[in-house]
């Protein structure tokens, strides 16, 4: 199939699915500095509206353990025109929503079809190209993806700011069903498909095990760790989770391939890609709340803050393509990750006299370790794959991704929301002559604090990981045993 299809029409097939891809990207960030105000709108806590976040990630890491049955089972052409038009009727959703819980049904809507498109373009790429060019292309690909995050923070904050939040949805929807017309005029179908069944009881307890997981860790910021809800939900959702890894590794046609961690190399990535999305997404989170809460920055001076570095991670991202093809993964792991350290040690210690302009530098380092390490990642752990494990690798990939960026997004506003609540109580009796305002500053300023030192932990286990991973040499050898 791969030599059926010429180099014009690849171009052609990556274009549509970049595109979608892209607005998919766009549309789940853009929410993110959006959340503050959100707050005021509906009148629910942090915890409650980083639903709309941890929300999105849980339905995508539900369905995209199905993904590689879908891709079997239905064309390419079938997949991302269904996955489009459930982010086009999602998107028209929330633009009408006029309470908290229309919102939340309409981002769970956007994010069936979202949950479809990014491991189904990485499959695409492994039918197209050899993966001696992989990087190469990721490193585009990942030029466009990233640079949807690179202008989200700016563009949702000016839309905040001078708008009304709703036109975050009405402004994208148009786009959406753009995309929607191109894919029924251009794209074309990649692989062939077979008559696949469906094994329901997988998808049942995968998706009650991580639904159970990420309810009980979001649901530890409001009711606390100690909290019967909180201890029987987790605990279920481990041991429900533990039966639908059992159930794959014993069938003969498993939901999803569990195989694929029998690959050093994809092992290794896959658990600092976990490291990794917690820190990306809970940053993504927790800096616009610092910002607006902690220092009273607009939405928009925030989301202007995050730009350079997110433009920078952008067109960085080819030239990281480039050298993983030719110096391999570890070096760029492990230069990446410096970065990340060092921009997490930089707001450990955040005040309310520390820099617009520090700031900003910091998140500059930290999206230039990013762009040394997100799409290598990926790259690294696929290319140690045999073909045929391709589609599952993409699945497993992306299931990880979106349960890591849930779990790292409800553990860090855990952490920022009962550390806020133990500062605000410390400050009100501690410092009479403060006012309540500044009180709820310097607890959100202290609780960010609290909350970044996690993190450069988790940046710390990551580095050490990579430090095994193996050098381009025994990546090549692998891959010819595979």
């Amino acid at each position: 199939m791969q030599k059926e299809i010429s180099e014009k029409n690849k171009k052609i097939i990556l274009i549509v699915l970049i595109t979608g891809c892209f607005l998919s990207t766009l549309n789940q960030t853009l929410l993110n500095v959006a959340m503050s105000n959100l707050m005021e709108v509906f009148d629910v806590t942090a915890t409650t509206v980083q639903w709309l976040s941890t929300g999105f990630m849980l339905i995508n890491g539900v369905l995209v353990p199905i993904t590689a049955f879908l891709m079997k089972r239905y064309t390419t052409r079938q997949l991302f025109i269904s996955s489009m038009l459930s982010l086009f009727i999602g998107t028209v959703l929330c633009a009408c929503a006029m309470n908290f819980g229309v919102l939340l049904t309409g981002r769970m809507i956007q994010a069936v079809g979202a949950g479809i498109i990014m491991p189904l373009m990485m499959t695409v790429i492994l039918y197209l190209y050899p993966s001696e060019k992989r990087g190469s292309v990721m490193g585009t690909i990942g030029f466009a993806i990233i640079f949807a995050p690179a202008i989200a923070p700016t563009l949702s904050g000016f839309i905040i700011e001078y708008v009304s939040w709703r036109w975050l949805f009405i402004g994208l929807a148009p786009f959406v069903f753009i995309v929607i017309i191109l894919a029924f005029k251009y794209l074309m179908n990649v692989a062939e498909t077979t008559k696949a069944t469906l094994d329901i009881v997988s998808v049942i307890l995968s998706t009650i095990g991580f639904g159970c997981i990420i309810f009980g860790f979001s649901s530890a910021g409001s009711k606390g760790w100690d909290h019967p809800v909180v201890i029987t939900t987790i605990i279920t959702g481990i041991f429900v989770t533990t039966l639908f890894c059992l159930r794959q590794i014993k069938s003969n046609d498993p939901l999803l391939n569990l195989s694929v961690f029998k690959y050093k190399i994809f092992t290794l990535t896959s658990i600092i890609n976990v490291l990794i999305t917690m820190i990306m997404y809970a940053d993504l989170i927790l800096l616009p709340i610092y910002l607006q809460n902690g220092r009273g920055f607009t939405a928009f001076e925030s989301g202007l803050l995050l730009l350079p570095g997110a433009v920078i991670n952008a067109f960085l991202s080819p030239i990281t393509g480039k050298m993983f093809d030719k110096y391999g993964a570890k070096p760029l792991f492990i230069t990446g990750l410096i970065c990340i350290i060092i921009s997490m040690w930089g707001v450990i210690d955040l005040t309310e006299s520390t820099t617009y302009m520090y700031v900003m530098v910091r998140t500059i380092i930290l999206r230039i370790g990013l762009s040394f390490i997100s799409m290598p990642l990926n790259t690294a752990g696929l290319n140690a794959l045999p073909r045929e494990l391709g589609s599952h690798g993409s699945a497993v990939n992306n299931t990880i991704r979106q349960l890591a960026g849930a779990i790292g997004t409800a553990v860090i506003i855990t952490v920022y929301t009962i550390q806020s609540t133990s500062h605000t109580l410390q400050l009100s009796s501690e410092s009479g002559n403060i006012s309540a305002i500044q009180v709820k500053k310097l607890a959100s300023t202290f609780s960010s604090n609290d909350a970044y030192v996690f993190m450069l932990v988790l940046s710390f286990v990551a580095l050490i990981i990579a430090c095994f991973t193996p050098k381009k040499v025994a990546i090549q050898k692998y891959e010819s045993k595979s």
